[in-house]
């Protein structure tokens, strides 16, 4: 299967389809983290051909204007707000025939659609809290692969929620956690 893993400097989605044999890249603006295929490009700009080649696009917009974690400034950012919502759009919109777009909890809720499916870090072998929506097209709900029980699992919202303020605190709140990279390609990457 051919994936595009648009919005993704990490590397951890692309790299989680390649081990299971398919043929995946990632694209963003930044370059990649880990060695790998690659496109640094707004996936926008990609040729139209380009992209309609690819069976599946796994998407992760920036959540910087769309996350509830920031709604305290919304009404300081209405213009970049309607950009992003409408980035959302285009991928949405994308003529790929399987689709998921992930963001955590935001606007896109309220303004576009809700979102199909809500999954956590515990439900794919992870302690961790970080509630984190899918919006699907063409592909299955994902199955949780490895619940944490509870007495195991932290109460608290995930390290990557916790962090301070610095420079590259946007990068590593951003980052997919690999037992749902895993769960993504095995579950879709034979839908």
């Amino acid at each position: 299967m051919r994936v595009l893993v648009a919005c993704e400097f990490s590397g951890v989605v692309r790299d989680a389809f390649i081990a299971r044999g398919h043929d995946a890249v990632s694209c963003y603006l930044l370059p990649t983290e880990r060695a790998g295929p690659h496109i640094q490009s707004d996936v926008r700009d990609l040729p139209v051909g380009l992209v309609q080649s690819f069976d599946l696009m796994v998407a992760h917009p920036p959540c910087t204007h769309l996350a509830v974690s920031g709604a305290r400034w919304f009404k300081d950012k209405k213009a970049e707000q309607t950009d992003a919502l409408d980035f959302i759009r285009w991928l949405m919109n994308v003529d790929v025939p399987r689709i998921a777009l992930e963001n955590p909890v935001g606007v896109i809720s309220t303004r576009i659609r809700k979102p199909d499916q809500i999954v956590q870090p515990w439900q794919f072998g992870h302690e961790e809290t970080k509630a984190t929506c899918l919006w699907l097209k063409g592909l299955p709900l994902l199955k949780p692969t490895q619940i944490m029980a509870r007495r195991d699992r932290n109460l608290t919202p995930s390290g990557q929620n916790r962090l301070g303020p610095s420079p590259d605190r946007w990068k590593l709140r951003s980052l997919t956690y690999s037992g749902i990279a895993a769960a993504m390609a095995d579950q879709w990457g034979s839908a």
